[in-house]
Order: structure tokens, then sequence, then C-alpha cells
């Protein structure tokens, strides 16, 4: 009998221990801003699959920027990316993330179409085959060390523009001087894989001659960074706005909206 009982013990602990565990990895997934990223989505085909990107084109038309408010709108994900459901990232101050990259995003856009740039606001579905001159993805980090701050971002592994670096320089830069936040070296393999990127796996991807971006804003668990990304958004607004304005100046593109 005493068996018995100390087998059922080693059990319900086994199972414990299980599930505890899966719930911490649940909730350090849930807590971080870019969502889990798939081994597949991280080694993009050699370029040499794809003939049509050989010759392609700029489409004609006035500067376009694609805005995506990072979890906005997850759990209406297509079915092929049906392993992000329920992914709603960081949550800090009484706020969820969607919301606080929602903002941003709709801040930075007034401030790029004052200037005569066509801004899409993007949910965690992108369209297919989705194009535009510059992509960002929003979004704000998380951890369970309240502690850790600052900004990071990241491309695409492979960049078949020859853009996406310039555009990752412009967009730290001018978004380290708008907000005072410090740069954190720590990019994920979250980032880099982001699911958004590819574009050979999915039809809800961003189109692969599309300079792109992921950018974790700042630490929505950290009280400091909350101060930026939350309550002074226009920060944030203003140094995307700025980095991405460079950027397209540099590629001669706002030339075509004052034409």
């Amino acid at each position: 009998m005493r068996k018995l009982y100390l087998f059922v013990l080693i059990t319900l602990l086994l199972f414990g221990i299980f599930f505890i565990g899966k719930y911490l990895v649940n909730r350090i997934r849930q807590i971080s801003g870019a969502p889990p990223y798939s081994l597949e989505d991280l080694d993009p085909p050699d370029l040499g699959s794809y003939e049509y990107l050989r010759n392609w084109t700029r489409p004609e038309g006035p500067a376009k920027v694609g805005l995506q408010a990072g979890h906005w709108k997850v759990n209406e994900i297509p079915e092929e990316l049906h392993r992000l459901r329920g992914n709603t990232g960081a949550t800090g101050g009484g706020k969820s993330e969607w919301e606080v990259n929602l903002k941003i995003a709709e801040e930075t856009k007034k401030l790029l179409e004052e200037k005569g740039v066509v801004v899409d606001i993007l949910p965690a579905t992108i369209p297919v085959d989705y194009w535009a001159d510059v992509f960002v993805s929003i979004h704000a980090d998380g951890s369970t060390d309240t502690s850790k701050s600052g900004f990071k971002a990241a491309n695409p592994r492979r960049d078949y523009t020859g853009n996406a670096i310039k555009l990752l320089e412009f967009i730290e830069s001018e978004y380290q001087k708008s907000t005072g936040l410090e740069k954190d070296p720590n990019v994920t393999r979250n980032m880099r894989g982001y699911y958004a990127f590819a574009w050979w796996r999915y039809q809800h991807a961003v189109h692969p001659m599309t300079a792109s971006l992921i950018l974790e804003t700042g630490f929505l668990t950290n009280p400091l960074d909350r101060k930026v990304i939350v309550s002074q958004s226009q920060l944030s607004a203003q140094g995307l706005d700025s980095g991405i304005t460079k950027f397209l100046e540099s590629e001669n593109l706002l030339d075509i909206v004052s034409e």
C-alpha cells in the first residue's frame, strides 16, 4: 500500500511540475513583445527560386508606409497563423500591449500624412502580399524583471530590398533622440523570425521588396519606460516619424508626393 501511495504521490508531483512549467513558459511568451518565432520563419529561400523579384519595379504613386499595431485583433488572425492566437503580448500599468502599439501607430500616421505620405495602420493580420515603401511592426516589450529598460529594433534575417539596414539606422537614431530611451542590444530570435517577414511561408506577410523592421518601443513592464510609451506616446511617434521621413527622403520618395 505504501508503494501505491508513493507512486500516486510521485505521479501527482510530476504532473504538477509539468503544468507549472507549461504555465511559466506561456507566461514568458505572453509577457514579451514579439510573438514566438518558428524555426522555419528564420531561413528564407534563395532569391533564385523567385525570378519575378529580379525585375521587380516600385509601383507608381506617393510614398507608402505600413504601421502594424502588434497584437491588435490577434484573435482574428487567419488559420495559417493559428499558433499566434491568444498571444496578447505584454501588459503593464493597467495597459495591454496592443493599446499602446495602436496609439503610437495612430499618432505616427498623423505626422506622416501631414507630409503627404499614404499610411496604413495594420492589425496582427497583414493583408495578403502587402507592399509598402516602409513597414514597421510596433511592439512594446515586457519582462518579469521590471528593471529592464530600453528600446530595440531588428530587420528580417535576409533583406532583398538592400534598404532595411538604412531604415533601421535612421529609426534607431531618431527614436533614441526623441524618447531619450537607451538602446537595448538584446535583439531576439522572435524579432528576427517575426512572422510578418516570412513571405515565403505565409500569404499574410510583407512583400519581400518592402523595407521592413520590428520595433520594441520600450518595456511596458518598466515604470520609467511606460512614462514615455504610454504617458508621452507622442515622443515615440515623433521618433518614428522622423526616422521614416529621413529614410523616404534618402530614397527620393517624398519628391513623389510634391509632384
